[in-house]
């Protein structure tokens, strides 16, 4: 366990809020990704205060919408926000390595993913996506309420994980959802 956690779930998901407050009133990102930043993080390791799991839609940037730097989020990306043994073990790491006390599933609006069960019958390696997602969303044909489905389930899923649960009991470990909106780049917490 690392002994140098510095925020707990609460004061990251105050620290997103404010920090996505900041992003949907400029035009540039505020994040540090400073020379400086990136040799500290280099020499001293990382520390970030949040786990985020969102989709691998290019429009979806999470040290963006949070105004976080170089170290500050532990970002797991995969289509449709899925969750699989690849991504628990990723959080794990994070959660006990790097005493992250928040995991954070971001969804989003107008996600293809979801899209494509809704309105599609995918192939190939797309279908191991979309088989995960329709297990999540079930006959639901609104998007935005799927988005939403697709969320809950993938926490379920991560709070289900033995390990986790022992994060949570021992540590106060602490799973979150949100849904980011393309058009405005505001994130609602679940």
């Amino acid at each position: 366990m690392n002994a140098g956690i510095t925020y707990t779930a609460k004061e990251a998901v105050s620290k997103l809020k404010e920090g996505n407050l900041r992003y949907i009133s400029v035009d540039k990102s505020e994040g540090d990704i400073s020379p400086s930043k990136r040799l500290k993080t280099c020499a001293e390791g990382q520390t970030p205060y949040a786990i985020i799991i969102t989709c691998s839609d290019s429009r979806v940037m999470p040290e963006s919408i949070f105004s976080a730097g170089i170290g500050d989020l532990f970002v797991i990306r995969v289509a449709g926000n899925v969750i699989d043994n690849h991504q628990l073990g990723s959080i794990e790491y994070a959660a006990e390595h790097l005493g992250c006390r928040l995991i954070l599933v971001m969804g989003h609006n107008h996600c293809g993913a979801v899209d494509a069960v809704i309105n599609h019958n995918p192939e190939g390696y797309i279908k191991f996506i979309t088989d995960e997602i329709k297990k999540a969303i079930g006959d639901e044909t609104d998007t935005y309420k799927a988005c939403c489905l697709n969320v809950k389930y993938c926490m379920k899923l991560i709070e289900d994980s033995f390990e986790i649960k022992k994060e949570e009991e021992e540590h106060g470990l602490r799973v979150a959802g949100a849904i980011y909106h393309l058009e405005d780049g505001r994130v609602d917490f679940l």
